[in-house]
């Protein structure tokens, strides 16, 4: 009995993804800012089907927004130095592989506390002794803030994401509480511009501007920060721990100080931040003082890489868009998450193009068959050969 053996087809797919080896610096920013523009164009189609204006309209209203007076151009910068300090303060945490998503809860009690000591210090001490206290005190409460979860991630490898998103919730409704106590009138959720009247506490305009030393403070953060994580050795600490926990250990670095180190720097630069939003900008606290740029400030570590002077630029671009979608709102009389669509938007976009910097798509070409051969000539049978009369050859052999 015999058995056919079927011959089974496997289809091939028609293309395969590819990791990439490395690819040129020019050309991933070749394709990093292809992915911009496609995003402010994709942003221009969006609001011409919303509220019928042209692309010409909506950019021309970004830069109206954005550099259209010379103190739009000081708030564009103040916004790009905010939210560049927030992400310099996520960065050590993250090239560690410390996943810190609580650098609005850390920001925000930095600004509770400043806001805090200038209020019930105003009218005690001179205005620099109350500034430096402030900023001691904004610095201190958000690395105890930071140091937190990193204690608990030390100790007994507690999950630091959601460990820190949980304390942002805490802050958020500490502060609360407080705005509500201190609200002026009784109940009335707000504070208030604190120190109005003797402006106690503020910090001192420079050249006129008072955004110009927050701005320069974020300069100089930036490169420190560079330094800090490519030529020092804690730096250097910090990325062993990020690659492995085992070789760390192994080359005698102790992770447990690395990780609390690390974090109490994240922390103590959101306090910095918090303490020049109320005594540098705001002059005042809510529970909506940072604005969910913490959330905002990962997103700009990410897409840099985790490299300081690349978030210059990130953080340029989303306070560039933020500043000019919402002048888009005012403008129109939208809501005001037109500007956060806006920004997802080109986002998701630049999210997008790092699939094709890592990635290459390779398509499956058909391959051709062979021509058949003509069958050969099959081989004549070679003709047999009588044997010799072996006795008879004997025989003559014998006589001679």
């Amino acid at each position: 009995m015999t058995t056919e053996k079927k011959t089974v087809h496997v289809r091939e797919p028609l293309f395969h993804l590819a990791k990439r080896d490395n690819m040129s610096r020019p050309k991933a920013l070749l394709i990093r800012l292809i992915a911009i523009v496609a995003g402010l164009l994709i942003t221009c189609i969006f609001g011409y089907m919303i509220i019928g204006w042209t692309p010409y309209d909506i950019l021309s209203t970004f830069r109206e927004g954005t550099f259209g007076t010379s103190n739009r151009i000081w708030s564009l910068f103040e916004s790009t130095a905010i939210l560049l300090l927030l992400s310099l303060a996520v960065t050590p945490a993250f090239r560690m592989r410390f996943w810190n998503i609580g650098a609005e809860g850390q920001a925000l009690v930095s600004c509770l506390v400043t806001g805090a000591v200038m209020m019930k210090l105003g009218d005690k001490v001179p205005n620099p002794v109350l500034i430096l206290i402030a900023l001691v005190s904004a610095v201190a409460v958000g690395a105890l803030w930071a140091l937190i979860p990193a204690v608990f991630k030390a100790f007994w490898n507690t999950n630091e994401t959601l460990f820190t998103l949980m304390m942002n919730y805490v802050a958020a409704q500490i502060t609360s509480y407080y705005v509500y106590i201190w609200s002026t009138p009784k109940g009335s959720g707000h504070v208030g511009v604190i120190n109005q009247n003797t402006q106690a506490g503020w910090l001192t305009e420079l050249a006129g501007q008072k955004y110009l030393l927050t701005i320069l403070i974020a300069v100089v953060m930036t490169f420190i920060s560079y330094i800090y994580l490519n030529y020092c050795k804690h730096g250097y600490e910090i990325s062993v721990v990020g690659e492995s926990e085992k070789t760390a250990r192994y080359i005698g670095i102790n992770v447990k100080t690395v990780i609390l180190r690390t974090m109490i720097i994240s922390g103590a630069i959101c306090g910095l931040t918090g303490f020049l939003i109320v005594a540098g900008a705001d002059h005042t606290f809510i529970k909506d003082s940072v604005g969910g740029l913490g959330f905002t400030a990962i997103m700009v570590s990410w897409l840099a890489k985790f490299n300081p002077i690349a978030m210059t630029f990130f953080a340029f671009l989303i306070a560039f868009l933020e500043k000019g979608a919402k002048e888009v709102t005012t403008q129109t009389r939208l809501d005001s998450s037109f500007a956060s669509i806006v920004v997802g938007l080109v986002i998701f976009c630049i999210i997008g193009c790092e699939f094709f910097i890592n990635y290459s798509i390779r398509f499956h070409k058909k391959e051709k068959k062979p021509a058949e051969a003509p069958p050969e000539p099959e081989a004549e049978p070679a003709e047999e050969t009588e044997p010799e009369n072996k006795p008879e050859a004997a025989e003559e052999e014998a006589q001679s």
